[in-house]
């Protein structure tokens, strides 16, 4: 059945640690980041404004809450008030709801984690499950439970590995094995590059997602929210104050009308936002772990199309473990390693080794890789030796006549 399983909000092991850079450390940061700004404003008092002398403890108490949740200005101490007809140059419409950005900045931190566990679960093979069974591998201390485990390992990638000889592509089977047969003829499953290829566009994605985050705040924040973190730095080596900003101005203006036996009164009134002092440290943290994450998402990105589109450095990563081993001879075995990197094990199989190495320790990949290289290389000895017995041949009949 479709759709996304219960098992893709788990913490699973499928990917590298620059994705989980993005869906789970990022994630958990902003959700902390929405319940702290929550706490804020439901325990303190997020606004204060000061008002004229005639006030009652319940007109401040109005005026405070209107203030809250119609949105105020910020005026340099320098200017003149605007008049009711003129328009406002620094409206502040965010405070109120940054706890709910931050939930949904957390939200989109996590969709490429359900996007790839979604094309991920289509290819026929789990491997977060081969992930695991390595975890366990490296914490099993028994022989006889060490061999049972990799021997599952084993037949589970060799079943996905051969099974791509009978698969078909068509547009009776799924949509994205129809438009990834579409978009490139020699992509997909029976390819053999079906996995890495979806891996490297849910990269994309990670990098499309907190790069779109840092510009879309342009529009939540109301100012150029991309440059942030470079005025900040820009104003320390100055020496200027770098928090005087309409970014996430501490005192702001107010404007409201009261009706007063049936004629309106125009207030303006100054309010401290203390809610903003967490508001700027937030976001001005958030700006540079955003930087940061896009910085290694883009690495990542770069490092694994290099890798896996790369045909001499699939076989390089081979060799390298078998001859850790001692199980390659260069004069022997040359032409059955690069049968055994593209026809075998193809870029899929490459990937999840690469996969397995990056969640589990050296020692288990290495161990992995030797596995199926014995594997395949007793098949392909029994393909190429001559039967022992070869029946006799069949004499001609005698001709009587």
């Amino acid at each position: 059945m479709g759709g996304v399983s219960p098992s893709s909000f788990q913490f699973n092991n499928d990917d590298d640690s620059t994705d989980k850079l993005s869906h789970r450390y990022t994630t958990a940061l902003l959700v902390i980041f929405a319940v702290v700004v929550s706490t804020k404003q439901y325990v303190g008092d997020p606004i204060s404004c000061w008002v004229p002398a005639e006030f009652t403890g319940n007109w401040e108490e109005y005026t405070n809450s209107y203030c809250w949740i119609k949105n105020t200005y910020y005026l340099p101490f320098e200017d003149n008030i605007p008049k009711a007809h003129e328009e406002k140059e620094y409206s502040i419409t965010y405070y109120q709801w940054v706890p709910l950005i931050l939930l949904t900045q957390a939200l989109f931190f996590y969709m490429p984690r359900i996007l790839w566990r979604s094309l991920n679960n289509k290819c026929a093979i789990d491997v977060d499950n081969i992930v695991e069974q390595a975890e366990s591998f490296e914490r099993t201390d028994t022989p006889e439970n060490k061999d049972k485990t990799m021997d599952l390992m084993i037949k589970q990638l060799d079943r996905f590995l051969m099974s791509r000889d009978h698969y078909h592509a068509s547009c009776t089977l799924s949509f994205t094995d129809c438009v990834s047969r579409m978009c490139c003829p020699v992509c997909g499953r029976k390819s053999g590059n079906y996995l890495t290829l979806i891996y490297l566009v849910v990269k994309l994605v990670y990098i499309g997602n907190v790069i779109g985050q840092i510009f879309l705040m342009d529009a939540f924040l109301g100012a150029n929210y991309h440059m942030y973190g470079i005025d900040v730095v820009s104003a320390l080596i100055k020496g200027a104050d770098w928090s005087d900003s309409p970014r996430f101005p501490r005192v702001t203006m107010c404007d409201f009308q009261v009706r007063r036996l049936g004629n309106l009164q125009r207030y303006t009134v100054q309010c401290v936002l203390t809610i903003n002092l967490f508001n700027e440290m937030i976001y001005l943290f958030i700006w540079f772990w955003l930087v940061f994450v896009a910085a290694m998402a883009c690495l990542s990105f770069l490092r694994w199309a290099l890798r896996m589109l790369s045909a001499t450095d699939r076989k390089r990563f081979v060799k390298k473990h078998l001859t850790l081993m001692e199980e390659y001879n260069a004069d022997r075995d040359q032409d059955l390693l690069k049968d055994f990197c593209e026809e075998y094990m193809k870029s899929d199989g490459i990937f999840i080794l690469r996969m397995v190495g990056h969640n589990a320790d050296a020692v288990t990949v290495t161990e992995f890789t030797v596995q199926l290289w014995s594997k395949y290389r007793l098949k392909r000895l029994g393909d190429l030796e001559p039967t022992e017995n070869p029946p006799p041949p069949t004499a001609p009949s005698a001709n009587n006549n």
